[in-house]
C-alpha cells in the first residue's frame, strides 16, 4: 500500500485519513460509515441530514444529529409528514439544527413524499446499491463524488418528490449508508469487514 493509502492514527490503526482527523469523525468512521442501513425512518433520517450537510462540512451536522432528532420527532416518517407552517417557523428558531428555511421544508416535503413511495423508502434506495466486489479505493483520489448509480438514485428520488437528493449528495448517502463501502483497501474497518466476510465464505464452501 502507497503512502498515500490509509495513515496509522494515534491508537495505532489504520482508517480512512478523515476518519482521524477528530474524535466525532473517528467514532462515526468506526461504527457507522458504510454500515448497511436499513429501515425507512433510518434512511429518512440519512435523507435529510445529507441534504442539510449540502454546502456545510459533515461534522457540522454529525454535531448537531441529536438537535436534529428532537427537532424532526425522531426523523418518523409519519410525523414529518404532518409538519405545518407553525412546524416550519419553530425549526427556523430552533438553534440547535441548521435553520435553512429551504432545507427545512424539503424534509417535510421529502416525508410526505416517502409516505407515497409503493413498496417503501428502503426499497427504493436499496436497488441502486453497487457492485460488493467492486475493487477497494487504495487512496482517497480514487473515492468518486458521483456514479452512475448515484445519478440514478438521484433521478428515482426526484421524480418521486424528494428535494435536495442531487448526485452528490445521493453519493454521499449511498457512502454513509452502506449502498458502497468506500473505506480504503488498508483502513482497519474494510479488513475487518472483508475478514468477517472471508469467514462466512469458508464456512459455506
Amino acid at each position: 500500500m502507497s503512502a498515500d493509502g490509509a495513515p496509522v492514527g494515534p491508537d495505532g490503526l489504520r482508517r480512512c485519513a478523515w476518519g482521524d482527523s477528530t474524535d466525532d469523525y473517528r467514532v462515526y468512521h468506526d461504527t457507522e460509515w458504510g454500515r448497511p442501513v436499513h429501515g425507512d425512518d433510518p434512511l429518512f433520517e440519512r435523507v435529510c441530514l445529507e441534504a442539510f450537510q449540502s454546502g456545510l462540512s459533515w461534522l457540522t451536522i454529525l454535531r448537531r444529529r441529536e438537535g436534529f432528532r428532537a427537532a424532526f420527532a425522531g426523523f418518523e416518517i409519519a410525523k414529518v409528514a404532518e409538519f405545518g407552517p407553525a412546524d416550519v417557523e419553530r425549526l427556523l428558531g430552533d438553534t440547535g439544527i441548521i435553520r435553512n428555511r429551504a432545507k427545512i421544508e424539503a424534509a417535510v416535503a421529502n416525508a410526505r413524499a416517502a409516505l407515497e413511495l409503493d413498496g417503501g423508502l428502503d426499497a427504493l434506495i436499496w436497488q441502486y446499491a453497487g457492485d460488493p466486489d467492486r475493487p477497494a479505493p487504495r487512496t482517497p483520489d480514487e473515492v468518486p463524488a458521483v456514479t452512475p448509480e448515484s445519478a440514478a438514485l438521484a433521478k428515482a428520488l426526484k421524480k418521486a418528490g424528494f428535494r435536495f437528493v442531487g448526485p452528490t449528495t445521493a453519493y454521499a448517502l449511498m457512502q454513509a449508508c452502506g449502498l458502497v463501502d468506500d473505506h480504503l483497501a488498508d483502513c482497519h474497518v474494510r479488513q475487518a469487514v472483508d475478514g468477517r466476510r472471508g469467514a462466512g465464505e469458508a464456512r459455506k464452501s
